[in-house]
Parts: structure tokens; sequence; C-alpha cells
């Protein structure tokens, strides 16, 4: 244990100084001097000044307050709704205030506007200008003409300088704008033009030296230049908290030392603009609490990073105790999952970071709000799949798994019985005759001396169906016993307890098999040692199938299948947690008792009854060896319906025994517990949570392409690509290390896996809004005929619309090249797979690459061609063939 401490300590040690290396440190240059100006707007929060956002007297005062000891004038942007209390106040400080009327296409407005711009220019000795309009010809809501009248207008009527505000190439291209205004009031922001942080400085030096060439002896003000904190990357201009310093600290440097009268955008945050794109609310140099967003002197930091890296280096520590709950732990496993921990302890740290940096409307909070919500069982599934990774790769071996080489106790119960008795039951329903005769034909040839064999048919009326197997069942002789029993209800639970009554009263032991099933000789005896140890109650062998090689879709089923039965079972059957899938199964008679036997209040009334035992404390046992073969659904629509029968029985499962999972409540151990929970997490919370997160993002797509604004952040989605990476690696890595089968099976394994995530979230929804489904018996042996339906419709149609989605964010961003938009593509497309995946079975079943005749026929027609095999050519016959005459006296 004292390794796995310093593992734990290692890892620590090498997050806090990973967080040590990458700690930013920008230079530049000290400005210790008064801002000239700064653009003030008097509001707060996140409501628009033109519904409810009305500023208060005192909030103005102590904002101006505030900015008369880092600037000496503001400059404000209209003069009603409020805006015109702040000239007043600002003489009780000593600054300067430029007025502005805003002007647009409302004329009653504009009027009532450009009326108290010229009253506070009258009454307030503080006023050195007035800017009629702010971008007024860039928006598009005046024309040049109309604008130069209402500067006209205002000019006649005051003492101060009059202009408007455009950006510097409006002005370059209307001169004639130029000449009708005492100054050039030019907007100079390089971020809106592409520009690099590095490139914003010379971008406004050099245009400021356009204009004073262009305009001679007039005097030109960048009246607008800044740079955001935070938002969205502009194609190559990125906002943030480094930038804004940099770029500022660099400008207002260069600017008192070559004259540039200039004005800073600006001086407070302004939540309410989250409509302009993403960073609207962020040019403040401070920030909407009125605090300073970086320091003008010294180098630039991050004054929270230390606060941040200590969440991170916390929560790191605190997902990585469990790993010293865990039996003894290798070293490799301890630091995957130590490493795994403190990754996620770096995540939720950026998330503290991102919601303490921004600013929410109620949209935008909901929707974050919601990914969090959805993101923490997401994060929670792919720490189980690392812990599963660590143990397989990295820890040590089973050591409760049942092997052919293990040592076994005698085939001994109690005192003086040799071989207990065992009493297999087989449950069927219209299954096909000589199938089920194979099955009982199998169990005549076990290798052991004391079973019975109880064969029930139910509800299956024709008798062409049940009186072949009761002859059978006579021939075997009087072990074999037949039951056709009629009208049975609850299903197969129903069934199995009819089975029940007919046992022999001896019987200790009942083996359960499908009617499928060709079960080998040694089942028997090599399993039912086990049950020497009282404390037994059930042992589990796997499910194995003999057509594998039927077409190339019962191939990828088949490997499918295998993964949960090599990897899963055997992981849970380290903890006594594993899950009954009835056939194969050797349950204690007492054990069942204990249980309260065969329930039909579940469709899975296998795993229903194998949890009820392993919760009355019984120790349950699992071995992978295939001790038998049964067969693969028929088509892909039976391969769906069983896993959506798998899925719903468990969603009912979950609602019948979720009390018992309470502390107290049951003799389930923690580990147990541990298992069960994240075992139903990560099967129906999972492939739920993926089509859930799925529509979601489908509906945001129109709000992100075409409203420009709550574009998902990378703390949303950077977190479902790299759970997609942890589960795929999941997949790879443990079916290469424990399941025996060929790279190409894998893969197709892999992708039938996928494919029914929308047939289990189906079926968890249906679990949600209903108490009982029918029973749907899985069609194999043959006799199902393939749905004339394409089985992927849904698939398809959802699989299609994120790719649509995706397609829809790459063209229109095809200006901004937000990089959150295109990663936010990626994640439509990542979550297209599974629902592709489907689309991609159902064609293959219909389609002739299904049949592996026809790929050994193409590999023997690619040798032909290319030369690795001679052509074989049709052997000619040398005798002369009859001519039609002499055919037809043959025939006479």
């Amino acid at each position: 244990m004292r390794a796995i401490v310093a593992v734990l300590l290692f890892v620590t040690a090498a997050h806090a100084g990973l967080w040590g290396l990458f700690q930013e440190k920008q230079p530049a240059p000290d400005f210790r001097g008064i801002l000239p100006s700064v653009s003030y707007a008097p509001f707060e929060g996140s409501a628009h000044p033109d519904v409810d956002n009305i500023p208060q007297i005192e909030k103005i005062r102590a904002d101006l307050k505030k900015l008369s000891t880092i600037t000496r004038a503001i400059r404000l942007y209209s003069s009603t709704g409020g805006v015109e209390l702040v000239p007043p106040i600002a003489a009780e400080f000593g600054l300067k205030v430029t007025v502005g009327a805003w002007i647009d296409k409302n004329s009653d407005r504009n009027k009532r506007e450009i009326e108290a711009a010229i009253n506070l220019a009258k009454r307030n000795s503080n006023v050195n200008g007035i800017v009629v309009g702010n971008e007024t010809i860039f928006r598009g809501e005046q024309k040049i003409d109309d604008l130069v009248e209402l500067i006209k207008q205002v000019k006649k009527s005051v003492n101060v300088p009059v202009t408007t505000g455009e950006i510097w190439n409006i002005w370059r291209d209307n001169p004639e704008l130029a000449s009708s205004v005492d100054f050039i009031a030019a907007h100079v922001l390089p971020y809106w033009e592409n520009f690099t942080s590095k490139q914003a400085v010379d971008q406004a030096v050099a245009m400021f030296q356009l204009l004073r060439d262009q305009f001679p002896g007039k005097r030109i003000v960048i009246a607008e230049f800044g740079w955001p904190s935070a938002g969205y990357n502009l194609r190559n201009a990125e906002p943030g908290p480094f930038e804004q310093a940099s770029v500022l600290r660099n400008f207002v440097t260069r600017a008192e030392a070559i004259g540039i009268d200039y004005n800073i955008v600006e001086a407070i945050d302004q939540p309410w603009k989250f409509f302009e794109g993403g960073v609207g609310p962020y040019w403040g140099i401070l920030d909407a609490n009125r605090e300073p967003k970086f320091a003008w002197t010294g180098p630039i930091v991050n004054e929270n990073y230390w606060k941040l890296a200590a969440i991170a280096l916390l929560m790191g520590i605190l997902m990585s105790l469990p790993i010293l709950r865990l039996e003894q732990p290798t070293i490799m496993q301890a630091l995957l999952l130590s490493a795994a921990a403190n990754g996620v302890g770096a995540w939720v740290s950026t998330v503290f970071a991102y919601w303490a940096g921004h600013y929410f409307v109620f949209g935008s909070a909901f929707a974050l709000t919601l990914g969090l919500i959805l993101l923490v069982p997401l994060i929670l599934i792919a720490m189980a799949r690392i812990d599963e990774i660590a143990a397989i790769a990295f820890g040590r071996g089973p050591r409760r798994l049942i092997t052919k080489s293990a040592p076994l106790a005698p085939a001994t119960i109690g005192e003086n019985v040799a071989f207990p008795k065992v009493s297999i039951h087989i449950p069927a329903y219209f299954e096909p005759v000589e199938m089920l005769k194979q099955t009982l034909d199998a169990v005549s040839r076990l290798d052991y001396p004391n079973f019975e064999c109880v064969c029930i048919i139910n509800n299956t009326p024709d008798p062409e169906f049940w009186r072949p197997i009761q002859d059978h069942c006579r021939a075997l002789g009087e072990r074999f016993k037949f039951i056709n029993a009629e009208k049975v209800q609850g299903f197969k639970a129903g069934a199995l307890r009819i089975a029940m009554e007919r046992t022999a009263a001896d019987a200790e032991i009942i083996g359960i098999i499908d009617a499928d099933y060709v079960v080998h000789p040694d089942w028997l005896k090599d399993l039912v040692p086990v049950f020497a140890d009282p404390r037994v109650g059930l042992v589990q062998a796997p499910q194995e199938h003999r057509d594998g090689d039927r077409s190339l879709m019962h191939y990828i089923m088949n490997g499918e299948y295998a993964g949960f039965f090599d990897i899963g079972m055997v992981q849970r059957n380290e903890f006594n947690s594993i899950i009954v899938h009835g056939t194969m199964c050797l349950i204690r008679r007492s054990a069942m008792d204990m249980a309260g036997g065969w329930s039909s209040d579940t469709i899975c009334e296998d795993t229903d009854l194998g949890l009820t035992i392993q919760q009355q404390g019984w120790l349950t046992h699992y071995t992978n060896v295939r001790y038998g073969e049964g067969l693969l659904p028929d088509t892909y629509e039976a391969f769906k319906k069983q896993r959506h029968r798998w899925a719903y029985g468990g969603f009912q499962i979950v609602k019948k025994h979720w009390r018992r999972f309470l502390p107290g409540a049951s003799r389930l151990t923690p580990d147990q517990r541990r298992e069960f929970s994240l075992g139903w997490l990560n099967w129906l919370g999972a492939e739920s949570l993926g089509v859930v997160v799925a529509i979601l993002n489908l509906i945001w797509v129109p709000i992100v392409a075409f409203a420009d604004i709550a574009i998902p952040d990378k703390i949303l989605t950077l977190p479902i690509i790299a759970s997609f990476a942890v589960s795929l690696i999941h997949f790879v890595a443990l079916y290469r290390l424990r399941v025996k089968i060929k790279a190409g099976q894998m893969l197709g394994a892999m992708i039938a896996a996928m494919s029914v995530q929308w047939t289990v979230s189906r079926a968890v929804a249906q679990g949600l809004i209903t108490e009982h489904l029918a029973f749907a018996r899985t069609s194999k042996g043959g006799l199902s005929r393939m749905s004339i339906e394409f089985q992927a419709f849904w698939e398809a149609v959802i699989g299609v619309l994120l790719l649509i989605g995706a397609a829809v964010l790459v063209v229109t961003n095809g200006y901004k090249e937000v990089r959150e938009i295109y990663i936010f593509a990626g994640v439509l497309v990542l979550q297209s797979l599974p629902f592709l995946a489907a689309v991609a079975i159902a064609v293959l079943e219909n389609s002739r690459i299904n049949s592996f005749a026809f790929w050994r026929n193409s590999a023997v027609r690619t040798a032909e061609l290319i030369g690795l095999r001679p052509v074989t050519l049709p052997t000619v016959n040398t005798q002369s063939q009859p001519v039609a005459s002499e055919i037809r006296r043959e025939v006479n």
C-alpha cells in the first residue's frame, strides 16, 4: 500500500508541476499614466437598455468615482434612457464627457436624442464634444447626406466640437462625411478585422496614419480601440485576458509616444451585449463587478491561476482516494487511474474558471447547466471504463474465475451424496423441432450420472411443434420429462415455475438452458463440484454460438456477444457481481427458494433472479469456458428486439431493486452495489445519454449557425470527444487483451455494439413511461423471415440529420472560422456514428457482401486477375454434340 500512496503523491506532484510549467507570464510595456478617455455605459446585468435596464444615480456615482482614478474623460453613446444623468455626476469627479446621440431609423427617437445631447452640452461645462450617431453608416441606418444634416443641426446649437463615430474605412471612402465634422472619430477594432493580437497595434497606428495623410490638418481621434477578454476567435483574432492586457498596454504606450488621441472601448464589461457575437460583453478594462481585469504594470499573469490549480489538485486527490480501496492494485494500475482522476480535476477547474469568467443570460446559463449535468454521468462512465482498462491491462489476473485447470472440490453436497441431482429445465415456445431435438440429444450425452431433464413447451398449440418433441423425450428415456402447457401466464418465467413443480424432490441443483443450446458432455461434471462450498448459490457459464459463419452479419454479431462474456462478466465475477443470463446457468435449489423463485414482473427473469440471490448473500461464480453453443438471432431485426428486451428488462430491474441498494437494505456488499450501479450506468445510461445529447445538439445547430449566440464551449464539447476516445480505446484494448477474435471481426463487433444505441435508449424511454411490455421471443433456427421494412429507419433519419447539421455549421462558419463551431461540428459527426452503424448493418443484411461465398469468389477472381493463381477454364467435351434430328430420334 505504501507503493500505491507513493504513486498517488507522485501523480499529484506531477500534476502540480504541470500547472507550474504551463503558467503563462507575458511581458508588456508598463503604463503608469492616466488614460485620456474610455467608453462608458451606465448599465448593469444582462437586460437590454431599451427594455428595463435603467441606470441608478448611486451606481453611476460609484462607477465614475472608480473611473476617475484611471481616465480623464468618458465617452457616452446615448443621451436618453438614464444616460443623461452621467455628465453632471462626472463633473463631481473632474471627468470630461463626450456626449453621444444614438441615431438609427427611428426618427422620433433620433429627435429626442439630438435634443437631449444639445441640452447636456449647454448645461454641463465638462462636455467636451458630441458624437452624433455610432456606426450609423456602417449599419446602414442612415444615408450620408441625412447624417450630415443631423450633424449640421447639432453644430448650429452648441459650442463644442461635433462629429460622428464610424469605422476607419467609412471615413476613408466618404470624404464628404469628414468635411462635415469638426474632427474625425475613427473606430479601429482589429479583432473584427481578423488581425491577431500581435498585429493589432500596428494595424491601429497604420490606420491612424492613413487618415492623417488623407485628411491633413484635420484632428484625428481613434474613438474606439480595444480587445475582448473572452469569447470566440474570429479567424486569426483570438480573444482572451492575456491578449487584452497585452494589446491595450502596447497600444497605450505606443499612442502616448507618438501623440495619438484615443478612446479605449470600454470601461466596464457589458453583459447585455450578448447579441454582439461571443465577445460582446467582454471589452471592458473592468469586469462587471467593477474590478480590474489586469494590471498596467509588471508581467501579465492570471491572478487566479493558483486558485484554479488548487481546485484541480484537490479534485484530483479526492477522485484518487478510491484507488486506496482496491484490493492489491499494481503500480501501473494506480498510475493510470490517478492520472485520469487528475485529468478530471483539471477539467473541473476549467469549468470553475469558465463559470467565473463569463456572463450568462437565462438561455446560455440553462444550456451550460444542462450540458454540465449531462456531462457528469458521461465522465463517470468514462472513468469506469478507464478503471476497467487499468484492471485488465495492468492489474492482477482474475482470481475467482473458474477455468478448466482450476482445482475443484468433489461433486458432493451434503454427507454421503456423491453426485447431487441436477434438474435441467428447457423452456420452449414455437421452437424449430429439429433444433430442439439437437438440444435434447446433447443433454442425453452429458457425462454425469445423476440428472433429469424437464422440457416444457408453453403456449404452442400447434401439434407440429410439440408432438415430435414429446415422442423424442419418450425415446430418450425416463430421465426426460415433457410438459405441454397451454395458456401459461408470466412469459418464460411462468413456464419455468411449472417446470419447478414437476422437478424431482431430491434435485438439489437446477440447470437452465435455452432451447437452441447444444451443451458439452462435461458441463455438469466440471461445474457441479463448485457447489461443494455451501455458500455458493449460482454458477454461470458463458453463451457461445455455433452459426457465426452463417453470414458476415452473424460473424460480427458473434464477436459482439463475446465481448460481454470475456470482458465484463470476468471482471464482475471478481466482485461476486455477475449478471445471470439464463442459459448455461446452474442454481442451488435452496437459493432459488430463498429468492422466491422465478418472477414474472420483469421480462428478464434470469437477471432478476440472479440479483435477488446475490442480495440474499449467496456467492456466485463464473467461468468463461464454453460448455455449449446456441444459435444467433436470425435477422438484424431479431438482434435488435433481443437487445431491446434486455434493456427494457434491465430498466425494470433497476426500478424494482433500487431500494435494496440503500445502506442496510440487503446483504449486498459495497463492491456489489458499485458494480451493479456502474454497470447499469455504463450500459443503459451511456446509450440513453448518447441519444439525448445527440438530439439536444441537433436542436442547438440552428441557434449556433444562424443566431450567432450560445456556441457550445470547449468545456462541453471536448469531454464528449474525450469520452468517445476512451470508449474506443476501451473497446479495442480489452478486445485485444481478452477476446480471441481477429481484428476484422473485432471491428465488426464494434459496429454491431454501436448500432444498438438507439434501440437501448428507446427501451429505457419506454421503461420510464410503462410498467410492462410483452415478452418478445428472439427468432432463431431459421424459421423467421426477413422483414420488408428497413430496420434502421429512425437511425438513418437521426444520423443523416446530424451529418447535415455538421455540414451547416461548417458552411455557415466559413467566414468566421470559429474553432468552437468546428469542434461542435466534429462532435455531431462522432455522434452520428452509432446511428450510421445501424444503417450499415441493415444495408449489409440485404446485400450480396453479407454472404461469405461472395468474398470467397471475389478473392478467387482477384487472385486470377493479378496472376496469383491460374484461371480455371471450363472443361471442353471433345465428343461431337448431337444435332437436333438425332435428339428427336432418340426421344422417339
